[in-house]
């Protein structure tokens, strides 16, 4: 098992910016497909961002141009840089990771339990309006 642990979460204003942190410390994952996927109040979990090993990455539509994937290969190291940020970003953010490469079609990892092999334990992120 991968431990992968999640920070940086936490409450602020709507308009405002949160960098989330993803690491794996003792482990190497510049081969994998990493990704992040949110949960918020009520809601089915769903895949937000991934970024593949050669660094191309792929966004969900609620999103784009708002957020930012990004790895650290020397640092394992996965971000999210979330800008603009608005309450119905509100949600508890997982990091993920799959020994495969990144699948084309975001919509494909619904919940993403089938497809990623590894999970982090979540960081809440609450956006005020």
């Amino acid at each position: 098992q991968v431990p992968l642990m999640e920070s940086g979460g936490g409450t602020v204003q709507s308009g405002g910016s949160l960098r989330l942190s993803c690491a794996a410390p003792g482990y190497t994952y510049r081969s994998y497909c990493m990704a992040w996927f949110r949960q918020g109040p009520g809601k089915e979990r769903e895949a937000v961002a991934i970024i593949d090993s050669d660094g191309g990455t792929n966004y969900a539509d609620s999103v784009k141009g708002r957020f930012t994937i990004s790895r650290d290969n020397t640092a394992n190291t996965l971000y999210l840089q979330m800008d603009s940020l608005k309450p119905e970003d509100t949600a508890m953010y997982y990091c993920a990771a799959d020994a495969g490469k990144c699948r084309n079609n975001l919509q494909d990892y619904g919940a993403g339990s089938h497809i990623m092999q590894y999970w982090g334990r979540g960081t809440p992120v609450t956006i005020s309006s």
